[in-house]
């Protein structure tokens, strides 16, 4: 395939060839951040093939700028992707581009996404981000998260923070309570 501009890359992205979609899709890596947002503006307003492969294409500059070496390019798009996190964006495109900021983002993301604890829909999505995004001003966050929180919202937010090594005392760790009534007993007894 040909070397993908950011023009060729949207233009063979809303291709309705299935084949040539598909590879712009693949080979959108190397377009770069500029890209993010052009192609995020498909994925919420485009037919749905076209709209996933948008979508795909986001995630293949997630990756290509997320490998070794490539410190610069993964600083650019995550700030392309807080540029998404906006309340002009559609629910699902903003639940999608948690998913990204984590795989890709430092603690310049935190703040953006540690305020979307606040949007009920994007509560739980949120959450998640803040538990696998790296340095301790994630974990300040959902330390703070979980000193306001209310109670059906702890054992969640308790959950990620001893995921990152964070003693929670206090909050039960609902993995350990049963869900059913059983007559199993434990061994030893």
């Amino acid at each position: 395939m040909e070397e993908l501009t950011l023009d060729l890359l949207i233009e063979k992205i809303q291709s309705s060839d299935h084949a040539e979609r598909a590879a712009a899709r693949d080979h959108a890596g190397p377009v770069g951040a500029r890209a993010m947002v052009p192609l995020a503006k498909i994925a919420a307003t485009g037919e749905l093939e076209i709209a996933r492969a948008a979508n795909r294409a986001m995630q293949n500059l997630v990756y290509y700028a997320g490998r070794p070496g490539a410190e610069d390019e993964a600083k650019a798009v995550s700030l392309e992707l807080l540029k998404l996190l906006g309340d002009d964006q559609p629910m699902q495109l903003r639940r999608d581009v948690l998913w990204m900021t984590w795989q890709i983002a430092d603690s310049q993301a935190v703040g953006p996404v540690a305020e979307l604890l606040a949007i009920p829909d994007l509560h739980e999505d949120a959450r998640m981000a803040l538990e696998r995004l790296p340095g301790e001003e994630a974990t300040a966050a959902l330390q703070a998260a979980l000193a306001t929180a209310a109670d059906e919202d702890k054992p969640a937010i308790a959950h990620s923070l001893r995921v990152r090594g964070v003693e929670v005392p206090g909050v039960p760790d609902l993995r350990l309570k049963p869900v059913k009534e059983t007559s199993v007993q434990p061994v030893g007894r």
